[in-house]
């Protein structure tokens, strides 16, 4: 079964199509806030249009705007292609590439951008592991919380650049999404807000 991912949470917009355990295609790009106007062409850019049977898209925690485009898209795509939908985290992802990458790791943490000043924090055991629910903290107190021991990774590191540890500059990538198992990959696909978001979309209170 062939399976798009998209990935909008945070400054980077990134499309891959997966089947059977590897990458049949996939773009990454870091657009800041243009994930409206380029996740489409992205897509389309793919082998076949990326069409798919299947789509995963990243619910969060990140850009309330950004979320709100992967979800729309990933919704009209799957009407078009009678496909299935389901939904990640971002923090995740970004865990399992690591952890992948550093098979000597026993743990470590991301912190990923978040909004007001915060970041968004999870600690993981390998292989790959949450030691707990996310958190959207101070950087200060991201600090106070984490293990001093820990490796950080995400794209919110040059808010503890000061701090000594051990970090690594991460943004998520759609291609990743082949380390998730099948409940990593299941989600239901709605938003993974940190807090309430500033924008309201009409209707909501």
């Amino acid at each position: 079964m062939r399976t798009l991912v998209i990935e909008t949470a945070t400054a980077a917009c990134s499309v891959a199509l997966i089947e059977a355990g590897g990458v049949v295609d996939a773009r990454h790009e870091i657009v800041g806030r243009g994930h409206a106007e380029r996740l489409l062409p992205m897509i389309a850019e793919l082998v076949d249009g990326g069409r798919a049977d299947a789509i995963l898209v990243d619910c969060g925690p990140g850009s309330f705007t950004g979320i709100r485009v992967g979800l729309a898209a990933a919704r009209g795509l799957a009407l078009g292609w009678d496909a299935s939908v389901a939904g990640f985290s971002a923090l995740t992802l970004v865990a399992a590439r690591a952890l992948a990458d550093r098979p000597d790791l026993a743990a470590l943490a991301v912190v990923m951008e978040g909004g007001h000043g915060e970041v968004f924090v999870q600690a993981f055991d390998a292989p790959l592991a949450p030691r707990g629910p996310f958190a959207s903290l101070t950087p200060a107190a991201a600090l106070d919380l984490l293990d001093p021991v820990l490796p950080i990774v995400g794209d919110g590191v040059r808010h503890l650049a000061d701090s000594g540890r051990m970090i690594e500059a991460r943004h998520p990538a759609a291609a990743d999404a082949i380390l998730l198992d099948a409940a990593e990959r299941n989600l239901a696909p709605t938003p993974i807000y940190g807090r309430a978001p500033d924008a309201k979309l009409p209707g909501q209170p």
